[in-house]
């Protein structure tokens, strides 16, 4: 148990310096310029330079503060979001924990996150940082609603609210058939061929479109753009952290990039195939076989961390893309696109992937 929690604060603590340097020259691509170069090779070691400027900087606590709750509330973000990670399988054999209600309980532990933010927004006792901890808790409360009903859905069409099932229903090791690629009722043959063509958003006709609304919401979740009202730089400052300074606001930063990296992970698990490769088995030609590694070697191991990371950083791109491409929405638009589209969509979604689970079972 205590071996992927290692792996995974590894990740998490590479993952600020990989992503804020790939979030730089991204967005430096999307506008004509050539983003960070002066600071080693191509810039490479432009955030190791920012991060020792960031560390060396006075931690102010703002004199009027509740300077306990002020203190305390980076790290209630950031354990909250961190103990998600406990739940993630790695490959076909590692997993933090195994218990049968995992998706579950993950829901329930990153949702602690707001009782962090409402605590540093009403500690700091500045308005701006209260205005920002209340948008940010309305937003997150309501975009959990689609986000749930979303992974209701992967969870009504594999049966099992076991992180580690749920990946190996999408891949070779899967002894029920895909639903699209291998039902006998519709004339086609079952075989195991692996690859994409099991993975859920091709195994049920409803879960692409679950994928669109678990992404938005997802978004909306991480404060990330066209979703940061919390943090509206042009009206609030900088949102709920606004008193905050040094290695406090250094913690915040890690939470904001940790949860997109865990939204990533998780719809890589639940719609993508988790640790399970792309690759299918086409006739003699097993790359299904050979990409996922035989159970036992050393090989299942690498194979399968390698394409649940290489998911998970791909998602990553993708909601850095969308940050530097869409403007921000007014905070009318995001809650009737919450409540008077996502979440309609969103249930009806719930009852189709019902019916749909019960026509395959018959």
């Amino acid at each position: 148990m205590f071996l992927p929690i290692l792996i995974f604060v590894v990740i998490v603590g590479a993952n600020v310096i990989i992503s804020v340097y790939l979030e730089r020259k991204l967005s430096a691509f999307i506008q004509d310029r050539l983003g960070p170069m002066e600071v080693g090779k191509w810039g490479l070691l432009q955030l190791i330079a920012d991060l020792m400027k960031l560390f060396q900087k006075e931690d102010i606590v703002p004199t009027v503060a509740d300077k306990k709750l002020f203190k305390f509330a980076p790290y209630l973000i950031f354990g909250a979001i961190f103990m998600g990670y406990a739940l993630l399988p790695i490959n076909p054999v590692l997993q933090g924990s195994g218990i049968q209600t995992g998706i579950f309980v993950l829901m329930g532990v990153i949702s602690l996150d707001i009782v962090g933010i409402i605590m540093a927004g009403w500690a700091s006792n500045n308005k701006y940082s209260l205005l920002g901890s209340m948008r940010s808790i309305a937003q997150i409360i309501s975009y959990e609603i689609p986000l749930g009903l979303a992974v209701l859905t992967v969870v009504i069409t594999c049966s099992t609210l076991n992180l580690q099932e749920i990946s190996f229903q999408q891949g070779i090791f899967s002894e029920s058939p895909n639903y699209l690629f291998g039902i006998k009722k519709l004339g086609i043959e079952t075989t195991q061929t692996g690859g994409f063509l099991t993975w859920n958003i091709f195994r049920s006709p409803v879960l692409f479109i679950s994928f669109i609304v678990f992404f938005i919401a997802g978004l909306a979740e991480a404060n990330r753009a066209p979703f940061d009202l919390p943090e509206a730089e042009s009206e609030l400052i900088a949102g709920f952290h606004t008193e905050y300074s040094g290695f406090r606001w250094a913690i915040l930063f890690l939470a904001e990039y940790g949860m997109m990296l865990l939204m990533s992970f998780l719809a890589a698990i639940l719609f993508f195939g988790g640790w399970n490769t792309p690759l299918p088995n086409i006739g003699p030609l097993k790359l299904a076989e050979y990409t996922t590694g035989t159970p036992g070697s050393i090989s299942i191991h690498l194979w399968g961390a390698f394409w649940l990371i290489a998911k998970a950083y791909f998602g990553m791109l993708v909601q850095m893309w969308v940050r530097w491409t869409f403007p921000r929405l007014r905070i009318d638009q995001l809650i009737y696109l919450c409540w008077k589209v996502l979440t309609p969509i969103a249930l009806i979604l719930v009852v189709i992937a019902s019916v749909w689970r019960v026509l395959m079972v018959l």
